[in-house]
């Protein structure tokens, strides 16, 4: 899908030119070296995507990145230069959501393991741009552009957790409606599709999908988040409409955790659930 709107980077104050002119300097630097942005994300160890968002200025590069980029396009120095303002940028980032969401988004940024289940929509750091972009676009309320925009891009940020190192663990469970649920047009939602099955072929990652036909489930409460942040007890996070809750006494915690267990093991296994979405996508 082809998004005539201009595209916005992470931070959208001050720092936005920065990042924009990192991202110059990534292109030039590149071309000057003769690689394509597949195989500098080959070389980088990322995916060309990201490539493509940092050139953009739509994604902050991460420091061990540049690092890894400086030395690969022989820079000399130039993109290792920028890790301090873009380490103030990352800090700032974290007051940039909404009250109400701060604690969590703090919770998230700090995890070493994440394990999330969802039953209405593809879960906000899987998602891509443009289903982001739908999904703020036809959330009531209406929301005006500047706000769209604004949270389109705080979304695109937080999936920077992907690109660290070391990298934590993350479990995905989604309902098979999930996957079905056309939001933003057909196109839209191939593209969506794609980028499941990308992030779910990840080491890191373990995506299952939770058919519909099933007879028993054990979380018909609803979507729920478990973090483990670093150095300190699980967490459990909920949120409906609007309300959040980050849930910390321990025995609240316990039922979430064992809830998720047992999802677990009634959903498809993980090749079974891509093998689902490369079918629903009709590469099978």
């Amino acid at each position: 899908m082809t998004d005539e709107r201009p595209e916005r980077p992470a931070e959208v104050d001050g720092t936005a030119h920065l990042f924009r002119a990192l991202g110059k300097q990534l292109k030039v630097l590149r071309e000057n070296a003769g690689l394509s942005q597949r195989e500098l994300g080959v070389a980088a160890h990322c995916g060309e995507d990201l490539i493509s968002s940092i050139e953009r200025g739509v994604r902050t590069p991460q420091p061990d990145f540049l690092v890894r980029a400086d030395e690969l396009l022989a820079a000399g120095g130039v993109l290792k230069a920028a890790i301090e303002d873009v380490r103030e940028a990352q800090a700032k980032a974290r007051t940039r959501h909404p009250d109400w969401f701060r604690d969590y988004a703090r919770a998230e940024a700090e995890a070493v393991g994440l394990l999330d289940y969802s039953n209405q929509a593809v879960p906000g750091l899987l998602q891509t741009e443009e289903y982001a972009r739908a999904v703020f676009t036809q959330r009531r309320p209406l929301l005006d552009e500047d706000t769209i925009e604004k949270r389109v891009a705080d979304r695109l940020a937080r999936q920077q957790i992907f690109e660290r190192w070391p990298a934590p663990t993350f479990s995905y469970v989604l309902e098979e409606t999930v996957l079905q649920r056309p939001i933003g047009g057909r196109t839209l939602h191939a593209h969506q599709l794609r980028r499941l099955l990308r992030i779910g072929r990840l080491r890191t990652v373990e995506l299952q999908v939770m058919p519909t036909d099933r007879e028993e489930h054990a979380s018909l409460d609803g979507s729920f988040i478990l973090l483990t942040p670093k150095g300190r007890q699980q967490v459990a996070y909920t949120e409906i409409y609007g309300h959040p809750r980050l849930i910390t006494d321990p025995e609240e915690v316990r039922v979430f955790i064992d809830r998720y267990g047992i999802i677990r093991s009634q959903a498809l296994r993980p090749a079974e659930s891509l093998a689902l979405i490369e079918k629903m996508l009709g590469e099978r």
